[in-house]
């Protein structure tokens, strides 16, 4: 299994929910590099999914393992935002 696991909120083919899903791929390519798996789950498919992780807004990004699980919201464009805010650190 991945060590670094991985969920994508969206709602649809938004531009924002695109930028994200580019944008997260990119940062984990660079930093975790094998290490990794990204589940993209879209809420206009599955709406009853957002209770389980308390997903308030779209896109969001959900780090669930390794714990604690951590969320950042947006399009995910400030790299450093999202380094920190899932606590990757260079060559982890």
């Amino acid at each position: 299994m991945a060590e670094w696991q991985l969920l994508l909120y969206i709602a649809g083919q938004t531009p924002k929910s695109i930028k994200a899903l580019s944008n997260i791929k990119k940062y984990a390519e660079e930093h975790l590099t094998g290490k990794y798996s990204i589940e993209i789950i879209d809420l206009l498919k599955n709406p009853q999914l957002a209770e389980g992780d308390q997903i308030l807004a779209v896109p969001t990004l959900v780090r669930k393992f390794p714990e604690p699980m951590r969320k950042i919201i947006g399009d995910l464009s400030n790299e450093e935002r999202v380094l920190v805010g899932l606590n990757i650190k260079p060559g982890n």
